[in-house]
């Protein structure tokens, strides 16, 4: 496994990586022993269509030199367009109708994705879902609140209530999902991302579901890479890497906490989650994450978010989002371009979905289209003047 440094007192945020010593096999999806997981024991559903696709992204590559990328198409996942949470929400939705819920309760940003599908799986299960939404992003209009995932919550028939920023999210989608056991109704509380033990399952079965295709692919993986916030996805790939004993190396770019609140808090998660699953004592080494690129804030794009939506999009033909995996994205050109991954690395960006919310942006991104397409010219001009 290679040896991956937090750099200390390093403003940018960015990671630093040691060198594995002379001779040392770099990290491959192959697991140490057997360690096969048992998550039938759990209470779950079927919502994602199983397993993503696994494909090389060769213009891209090419475009970059250095690392060959690949992409983990989470995106993929089928419903309601798609997302990571719904393999999270094969577990809490299975563990709501264990306990005989009916109706769900969340929490999230505005354009959050999770709430989308959170509303779309209690459609399929028949349950009600009500959703409150954190007006986090400063500074946006009508068409924000109306549009995108928030369009698509609606059209799923979640009732909607809206809070201003910086309260504790949390405790209060328990507290009305309190007021609504007293009116007798049966609530089952899904936390912000569904970022808990219980969705952190879904990503503990993509790690399985990675080696698998990993080794009928032939093919080793150096790094993985992708958009870290609430925690599950990252916690429960952790989990599940460590407890077949692949040393595979997965790192976070943060889209909103610095690197040492995001690593404690995934860390916390990746621990409690392991011990559901029987294998605890996750080093906390194994939690990476960068928070260059966050870049404003929550939710607003910086403009290497913008370009990493831009190019991919005109590589590949895959859509991106503007708060988590446009920002993930970013995080893999910037270390690519930096020299952080060698020249003939497999790097697997974990694509999480979430193109819904690109409506809400439509205005930055068509600047940033704008902007592109001019300096697209501008190279066209000094190609034909050369």
């Amino acid at each position: 496994m290679r040896n991956i440094a937090l750099a200390t007192g390093a403003a940018s945020g960015h990671p630093t990586r040691n060198e594995p010593a002379p001779g040392h096999n770099a990290s491959a999806c192959q697991p140490q022993g057997e360690n096969v997981l048992d998550l039938d024991r759990f209470a779950r559903v079927s919502l994602c269509h199983q397993p993503t696709p696994l494909e090389p992204m060769p213009r891209l590559s090419a475009q970059i030199g250095g690392p060959n990328i690949w992409i983990k198409r989470d995106d993929c996942t089928g419903l309601a367009s798609g997302g990571n949470k719904t393999r999270k929400l094969e577990f809490l939705i299975g563990e709501a109708l264990a306990e005989r819920a009916d109706m769900v309760v969340t929490q999230g940003a505005v354009q959050s994705n999770h709430v989308r599908q959170t509303a779309a799986a209690a459609c399929r299960y028949g349950l009600d879902c009500h959703a409150l939404l954190e007006r986090r992003v400063p500074d946006t209009d009508r068409e924000y609140e109306n549009s995108g995932n928030v369009f698509l919550d609606r059209v799923f028939g979640a009732t909607l209530e809206y809070r201003e920023p910086g309260l504790d999210m949390n405790a209060e989608a328990r507290r009305v999902a309190d007021e609504l056991r007293r009116d007798g109704r049966r609530p089952y509380f899904i936390p912000g991302g569904g970022s808990n033990e219980t969705g952190a399952l879904g990503y503990v079965a993509c790690a399985e579901e990675l080696i698998a295709q990993a080794d009928a692919l032939d093919e080793r993986f150096d790094w993985i890479v992708m958009g870290t916030g609430s925690t599950g996805t990252q916690a429960g790939l952790v989990a599940g890497l460590h407890a077949r004993g692949v040393d595979l190396p997965v790192m976070g770019i943060s889209v909103r906490q610095t690197r040492e609140l995001q690593i404690e808090a995934v860390h916390e998660l990746a621990e409690r989650t392991a011990v559901r699953i029987g294998k605890s004592g996750v080093p906390v080494e194994k939690v990476i994450v960068d928070d260059g690129y966050v870049g404003p804030g929550y939710g607003i794009p910086a403009e290497s978010t913008l370009e990493a939506i831009m190019v991919v999009a005109r590589a590949e033909g895959i859509l991106l989002d503007p708060v988590y995996s446009g920002k993930g994205f970013a995080g893999l050109l910037g270390l690519a371009r930096s020299g952080f991954f060698k020249s003939g690395d497999n790097v697997l960006f974990l694509h999480t979905g979430g193109s819904a919310a690109l409506f809400a942006y439509e205005g930055a991104l068509a600047e940033a289209a704008e902007r592109l397409e001019k300096v697209s010219s501008a190279e066209h001009v000094v190609e034909l003047d050369g």
